[in-house]
């Protein structure tokens, strides 16, 4: 991640990229996308009677890169894995075992034996 001027800078948080950052990012590759389609399509043009294989390639290409380039643009921004649950478990209570039970049923002992 750099600075406009230059500069380098370090990330040290789990925080979240920017959200100027993070729309930048995907405008840069909807852009590189939509330059690959449109390279595509030019292609398939020139290439119709010269190499017919390849222009049918460069043609599904220059079609199916709209629908990709849109989904990865509305992707959405990164997840932060880092950055702690909002779940909360509720603390356990402490059962009572079995040595405690028994050794309670020795110290009392019904109908008066000693």
């Amino acid at each position: 991640m750099a600075k406009r001027d230059g500069s380098e800078v370090f990330r040290i948080t789990g925080a979240r990229q920017g959200l100027a950052d993070d729309v930048r990012g995907r405008q840069r590759r909807y852009i590189i996308s939509m330059t690959v389609r449109t390279l595509s399509v030019i292609a398939a043009a020139v290439l119709w009677n010269v190499e017919r294989h390849v222009a049918i390639v460069a043609l599904a290409l220059g079609i199916l890169l709209p629908y990709i380039a849109v989904v990865i643009a509305n992707a959405g921004r990164e997840s932060a894995p880092s950055l702690p649950s909002t779940f909360v478990p509720a603390p356990v209570r402490p059962a009572l075992g079995v040595a405690e039970a028994s050794a309670d049923a020795d110290t009392e002992r019904p109908y008066g034996r000693n």
